[in-house]
Order: structure tokens, then sequence, then C-alpha cells
């Protein structure tokens, strides 16, 4: 298996460009996904409080026989405890179930900008990583305006901001931003709309001349463009092919002609973030 590449934020903190998304992976059958990847060389797991699958991941993480030191758990509070002393019960919750001493990595999974409470949720992942019960701390899903305030207010940077990053929806503006901050960025729904993206004859292009999936060029693209992408997979072939195509490398114009691909509706749902609310 090729070596991985590594992304640094402005700390010093250090993430996979690519790691093991977890949405939907629950019970059984996904605490066997996750050790999957963990054994063929993930080190990077993402997963939610609001995807109700800690659990599993945790047992994933435990039936690896990995070393959980070499592993970044990645976990998220959820919209509904973003008031203090929910956030602070709530990652201590995510921290049990997942069967760690210290979330590896913690983000706000959305700003729920009506409800007013992130830069509060804030403060206690700060609060958690004073204690030692988080690691690192990032967010989810924030525009410029909300770093803006939670930095302001606080003083502390995140390390991470995971947004919605795939071909229809390429957020170069926000990417640039984030590289400007030395804030990582994250891409959730690495592969968009999957069937559509993958059958665009730009990319089954690209594929081809390297060799490659579509999918895996699709990957090469976030990597290129220095995000961190967390495509779920659940078959030991789709985590091996993810895993190798961090490594792919594509030319610029390659890189161009699939951010091109973006579209002005690109988004997969109202996810806006200056408007949507997360329960």
């Amino acid at each position: 298996m090729t070596e991985t590449p590594y992304l640094t934020a402005h700390n010093g903190f250090r993430l996979p460009a690519i790691g093991l998304g977890t949405y939907r992976l629950n019970g059984e059958e996904g605490a066997a996904a996750v050790a999957a990847g963990i054994e063929l060389g993930y080190r990077l797991v993402d997963t939610a409080f609001n995807y109700e699958n800690e659990g599993a991941v945790g047992a994933g993480i435990v039936a690896s026989g990995v070393d959980r030191s070499e592993i970044i758990v990645t976990t998220k509070l959820p919209g509904r405890h973003h008031a203090s002393a929910k956030a602070r019960t709530s990652i201590e919750e995510s921290r049990y179930r997942l069967g760690v001493d210290a979330t590896g990595l913690h983000l706000i999974h959305w700003p729920n900008p009506s409800v007013g409470l992130y830069a509060e949720a804030w403060r206690a992942l700060i609060e958690a990583q004073e204690r030692g019960t988080v690691r690192q701390i990032g967010v989810s899903n924030f525009l410029p305006a909300h770093l803006d305030r939670i930095e302001a207010e606080s003083g502390v940077r995140p390390v991470v901001n995971q947004i919605e990053v795939h071909p229809y929806f390429p957020q170069a503006e926000a990417i640039a931003v984030h590289a400007e901050r030395g804030i990582l960025t994250e891409a959730w729904s690495p592969l968009g709309r999957a069937r559509a993206v993958l059958d665009e004859p730009v990319i089954i292009e690209i594929a081809a001349a390297h060799g490659i999936t579509p999918v895996q060029a699709v990957i090469a693209w976030h990597v290129a463009r220095g995000t961190v992408s967390i495509p779920k997979a659940s078959s030991v072939a789709h985590q091996r092919a993810n895993l190798i195509a961090a490594s792919i490398v594509l030319d610029p114009a390659e890189v161009e002609a699939i951010t091109a691909l973006g579209r002005p509706d690109g988004r997969l749902f109202d996810g806006d973030p200056a408007t949507h609310e997360e329960s």
C-alpha cells in the first residue's frame, strides 16, 4: 500500500489526506467495516453524535487491533447540544460511546445561526480540550463569518472546517479562506451526486488516462486541491481503492477541468450554513 500524504494545520496538527466516512455504517456490520478499514491503513475515522454509530465505530477500532493512539477519531457535537451544559454532557457521551480517553478531533456539526449558541458550543469544546477529554477541536459547515466570530470571542482558531465539497460544488473561495488561516478543509460527501458525477465525460477521460476508476479520479482531485476527503466505504475492495487514490497525482489542467464542473445549484440539499438548522 502506498503511503498516504498528510496535511498540516496552523498548530501543527496533521491529518491524512483521506479518511473513512462512517455515515450509515451501524451495528455489527458497521463495526466490521471500520475494523477492516483500519486494518487496511486508514488512520482517520469520521463519525458524529447524530449518526448514532459511535458505539459501532469504537468497537471497530478495538477489533482492528491497531493501537488507538495511531487513529484519529472525529465526532461532532449536534445542534441541540450547543448550550454549554448540554455540550459538556454530549462531549462526554461521545467519548464513552467511542471507548476512548479523549476524542481525537471534535467538531461543531452545524452553526445553527438562528439559535445563536455556536460560540457557546465552541467555548465548551475549548474547555473540553483544556480538561484533556478532546485532543483537537474544529467545526463543520461554518461560513467565514462564523469562523471570525468564534476566533474573535475566544482567541482560539479551529484546526478543521468540514464542509460540503465535490465536483458539482467545489467551494474554491472557502478552501482559499481556510488555507490563508491554516485551517484544514475536510470534504463531506466528497463524491457528491455520485452516479451523476462519475458519469461526467471529463472524469471518465481523466480516469482512463491514469488507468484508475472515476471514484479514484475524484479523490485524487480532492488531494490535489489540499482537501481531506472522507468517503464512506463498507466493502474492503472500495476501501482499498479509495486509500490508493490518495497517492494518485493529477496534473493542474485535470484538476481545473474537474473543478469546472461546479454548478450554482451544486449543493446536495438545502444545506446553506447561513440558514440550515440541525437538530
